[in-house]
């Protein structure tokens, strides 16, 4: 059973007044749809863009990973409306925390929650240990080397002492959420924009440098297994190429801190997935018609394309690794940004200590919130091998989608009174979409992954009905009406 709020108080009714109140503390109306998006597409185009396109390709699609990208674009797009529909309904910051909160209670809040909390710890820290790769890599082409000591987690193969460039990054971009979120969505504007521009010269560059003996077959045969190529591996792919959707989510976390959340939210939901897609998309053209796709199996896939142009695109190649480093830190500062989020709202609602929920009068920051995965995340992305954990943050999320388009067939249901300024077209269709294709790729993943997952879900639960449960309980009677 979920703790019940006030009496006569639905579920719904208290994270809409929680809404209310964090939109009084926050900095209401620091982002507007501009901002929305170019947070979204931050989290989106991150890591994929720069290295699952190439898996995609040369492991499972070949040149059809174009098509890969479209199936997984619809996908996101169905699960987006999912989003834009509660995001426009419950403007809270929580995010799909909150949702689940309004629709089914307080035990599968937490639930999520605690599981989101996972998610986007290890999320941020995998992309700061990405992210150290590239800048290191950039460092040592223009000479300067960083000792190996100071670049590697002091565990698992070839260890070193700590990952320094991983830590200075999360630290970094976690002070500047801490400062302001004005100034945040502003520096995420810039690096944003940096990274498009580099990304749409890639595609107009590389299309002069296209040879279509690459795109021969463009769909390879199929070698016998499903997902070795073949229409079957166009499927394949389009499940790996899904994660890299995955990031935008992070739109409705702003929730509190939108200009007119009811429209801004919807809309930048829906524009990160339309620009993604189209990036993507025309980035797997080009990449696969530059190189063969057995090529692009390597950790840095445009630089491979490039590569194969001749030596007259090479001073292209370290504008392109500017770029990654750039976006990449992009997505820790959102990816932080989402879960500083969830955990002020959380503990708002007494599920976690009240210190996590308290905001700063002069920056109107979680800065407690902030510190706690500053310190977290460097601690993760500084000494521990993060590859093992990289399907645990995907399972996170693709829960996460299959609450929140469940959560809206269940509140049409409910509550079909309140007031919807975005609806879901063709609803049981679309949610089915998003539903089906997240629970897909959950039954596919390693069984280790769910080994995982069930312990840290059985460490939540403990601490959920050891002390969150009477806790939040209490929390929400003392509501006012």
């Amino acid at each position: 059973m979920s703790a019940p709020p006030a009496a006569g108080r639905s579920n719904l009714d208290a994270i809409l007044s929680q809404a209310r109140a964090d939109r009084e503390r926050l900095d209401s109306g620091a982002v507007g749809f501009v901002s929305l998006t170019a947070l979204g597409v931050a989290a989106v185009v991150g890591a994929g863009i720069f290295v699952t396109t190439g898996v995609a390709a040369s492991q499972y699609a070949g040149p059809a990973v174009v098509i890969s990208f479209i199936l997984a674009g619809i996908a996101a797009a169905a699960t987006s409306l999912c989003y834009a529909e509660m995001a426009a309904m419950i403007p809270a910051a929580g995010s799909t925390y909150s949702y689940a909160f309004a629709s089914f209670g307080t035990l599968l809040a937490w639930v999520i929650g605690w599981d989101l909390l996972l998610e986007y710890l290890f999320g941020a820290s995998t992309v700061a240990v990405g992210w150290s790769g590239y800048f290191v890599s950039l460092l040592d082409s223009i000479g300067i080397t960083v000792p190996h000591a100071l670049t590697t987690a002091p565990f698992g193969k070839d260890p070193g002492i700590v990952n320094l460039p991983a830590v200075l990054i999360v630290l970094s971009m976690c002070g500047l959420l801490a400062f302001g979120m004005r100034e945040s969505a502003k520096a995420n504007n810039g690096l944003v924009a940096l990274k498009l521009g580099v990304l749409v010269a890639f595609i107009l560059i590389g299309a002069w440098f296209i040879k279509d003996a690459n795109w021969k077959p463009f769909v390879p045969l199929n070698e016998g297994g499903f997902g070795d190529y073949g229409w079957s591996g166009v499927l394949r792919a389009a499940g790996v190429v899904f994660f890299a959707y995955i990031g935008f989510d992070a739109v409705s976390t702003a929730a509190a801190e939108a200009r007119n959340p009811k429209k801004t939210i919807p809309l930048g939901l829906l524009a990160t997935v339309a620009i993604s897609t189209a990036l993507y998309v025309a980035i797997a053209t080009v990449m696969t018609g530059m190189v063969s796709y057995k090529a692009l199996d390597v950790a840095d896939p445009l630089s491979a394309a490039i590569h194969a142009a001749g030596p007259s695109l090479a001073w292209f190649d370290s504008i392109v690794s500017l770029s990654a480093v750039v976006g990449l830190a992009a997505t820790i500062m959102v990816v932080f940004y989402g879960q500083t989020r969830i955990l002020m709202r959380m503990a708002s609602d007494g599920l976690l200590p009240d210190a996590l929920g308290k905001v700063s009068g002069t920056r109107q920051t979680p800065v407690v919130a902030t510190t706690v995965c500053a310190l977290g995340g460097a601690l993760i992305a500084g000494f521990v091998p993060i590859a093992a954990l990289t399907n645990l943050v995907s399972i996170g999320t693709l829960f996460a989608f299959v609450i929140v388009s469940s959560a809206v067939v269940a509140l049409r249901r409910n509550r079909p009174e309140l007031e919807r300024p975005f609806r879901v077209p063709a609803l049981p269709l679309v949610a089915g979409v998003a539903i089906v294709f997240s629970v897909a790729l959950i039954v596919m993943l390693p069984v280790a992954t769910w080994i995982r997952l069930f312990v840290w879900l059985a460490i939540g639960l403990t601490i959920f009905f050891a002390w969150g449960r009477a806790n939040s309980r209490v929390r929400m009677a003392a509501l006012p009406d």
